[in-house]
């Protein structure tokens, strides 16, 4: 069951409603867990698809990890080919730390796909096609990273802050609209 402090959380998730809304350790709802409760709830709800096993809940972890692999492809492709995408995406698929982490039931797993997939989003809104969009889509995905692991979702928040104000293409005042659309976003999707 790999972290059973987890594990609890994630079977209380798969049997009952509000504890898979709030976290909750046990299916009574007596207590939450230490985090926020994103990670608690895809187990639940893949503990709900296919009935509460170890391979249920560690399931989502490893797909977490296969889609992160894919994105971190993506990400280089798309800025120095296929072949330096192909190089990063085994690069990251071999790291010690990131074979361990997805093949757990950690919440870190999913804080960075999440994390990954804000930087994906973020890196888009560089190329002038739709850049609110592309901004609005990575603050989504660093507000779901903070209700995976708190404090540790927003690290990037104020990296892509500055990189956006200092190399973005558009108007000074254009860039600040464009980052004030994001930050409302990154609000509601951090605060739920």
């Amino acid at each position: 069951m790999a972290n059973s402090y987890y594990a609890a959380a994630a079977q209380a998730a798969s049997i009952n409603w509000t504890a898979w809304l709030f976290g909750s350790l046990d299916a009574a709802n007596f207590v939450s867990v230490d985090k926020p409760p994103i990670s608690m709830m895809i187990m639940g709800l893949f503990g709900r698809l296919f009935g509460f096993s170890s391979w249920s809940m560690l399931l989502p972890h490893a797909l977490a990890g296969i889609v992160t692999v894919a994105l971190v492809y993506l990400v280089v492709r798309r800025w120095y080919g296929a072949r330096a995408g192909l190089i990063a995406g085994i690069v990251m698929a071999m790291t010690p730390a990131a074979a361990l982490m997805f093949r757990f039931n950690n919440p870190d797993s999913f804080l960075t796909l999440f994390l990954t997939a804000s930087a994906y989003a973020f890196l888009r809104s560089f190329e002038g096609k739709r850049p609110v969009l592309w901004l609005s889509i990575a603050g989504l995905f660093t507000g779901l990273a903070f209700n995976t692991k708190m404090l540790q979702g927003l690290l990037l928040l104020p990296i892509m802050t500055i990189i956006y104000i200092s190399f973005a293409r558009s108007k000074f005042t254009t860039r600040m609209w464009h980052l004030s659309v994001a930050g409302i976003v990154t609000i509601v999707s951090t605060l739920w």
